[in-house]
């Protein structure tokens, strides 16, 4: 496949390989409701709803949506046992993609790694959030912003693996990862300079495969050519990175959030790691985030489907 070098591209895409199905943990909340139907509208995803079905219902005539073309699952349960309802759906394949609804992060994320009935996998769970940024001729890949909190370097291996699978999906055969940290040179006093330098090596001696990493990198010149030359800096990664692997939560999440609300961009993200996709959408995310994220998930059932 070729190259999804914007959002729109992903749609093409996540239309071409879908519908993929979708099963929402309760999914009596509006905003979910009208993602996973513009998802249906658009060729995209079809999804099974768990939940109360009185309050799938009410939320279903409040926008408008015809409950006639979704399978509703009534669990009356909670929280947990909704959450734990749709991931079992997905384990035993009844649905490609779960999807998180009204319920809590913990609770929702409990019913993933349920080791009986979830989708444990053996590898980190990672979060990702994908970028398109006006000005740029690709989209970025922006890991870990959100899960992993001070990754080792044990952690950081996974969570570039989990990654450049992603990017695979997105069709960029080769990704170019900068291991980011505050400057391009080793510095033993400054972590993040050291680890990056060893995620370099690791993929020079074959412990990574299906990219070309180098760092440390700053951002600048990870993302600009031209200040990679500047500082003489002679990479194949530098000034052209797809993914942007930052060292610890805080700069991973003002990073994405800083092209979010200072750049004009679009924005999607996934959760990595499992035996499937996992949506986990915040309830400040738009409409279209939401929209791109299924898409991101379709695109990468697609790819593990393979």
């Amino acid at each position: 496949m070729e190259q999804i070098r914007n959002l729109d591209q992903l749609l093409e895409h996540a239309k071409a390989v879908g519908p993929k199905k979708i099963s929402v943990a309760r999914a009596e909340d509006a905003e979910v409701m009208e993602a996973v139907e513009s998802a249906r509208k658009a060729g995209i995803a079809n999804a099974v709803l768990v939940g109360d079905e009185d309050k799938i219902k009410e939320v279903a005539a409040s926008l408008g949506i015809d409950l006639a073309n979704y399978e509703i699952v009534d669990e009356k349960g909670g929280e947990a046992a909704a959450a734990l309802k749709a991931v079992e759906l997905v384990s035993t394949g009844q649905a490609q993609i779960v999807m998180k609804g009204m319920v809590a992060t913990a609770n929702f994320l409990r019913g993933v790694l349920n080791k009986e009935k979830g989708l444990r996998s053996g590898k980190t769970l990672s979060h990702v959030y994908i970028h398109e940024v006006k000005g740029y001729d690709r989209i970025f890949f922006v890991s870990d912003p959100a899960f992993n909190m001070y990754p080792d370097i044990k952690v950081k291996v996974d969570i570039v693996k989990n990654v450049v699978e992603l990017a695979h999906a997105f069709g960029v055969a080769c990704p170019k990862v900068a291991a980011l940290a505050a400057v391009e040179v080793v510095n033993p006093d400054m972590p993040p300079t050291i680890d990056a330098a060893l995620l370099t090596q690791m993929n020079r001696r074959g412990q990574i495969k299906g990219c070309i990493i180098d760092g440390p990198l700053a951002l600048d010149n990870a993302v600009s050519p031209h200040s990679a030359e500047h500082k003489g800096i002679k990479s194949e990664v530098a000034g052209y990175a797809d993914i942007l692997h930052v060292p610890n939560i805080e700069a991973g999440n003002i990073l994405a959030k800083s092209i979010v609300y200072f750049a004009e961009n679009k924005t999607a993200a996934i959760v990595l790691g499992a035996k499937a996709p996992v949506i986990l959408t915040s309830r400040a995310d738009s409409p279209e985030t939401k929209l791109l994220s299924i898409a991101t998930a379709c695109a990468l059932a697609a790819h593990q489907g393979k």
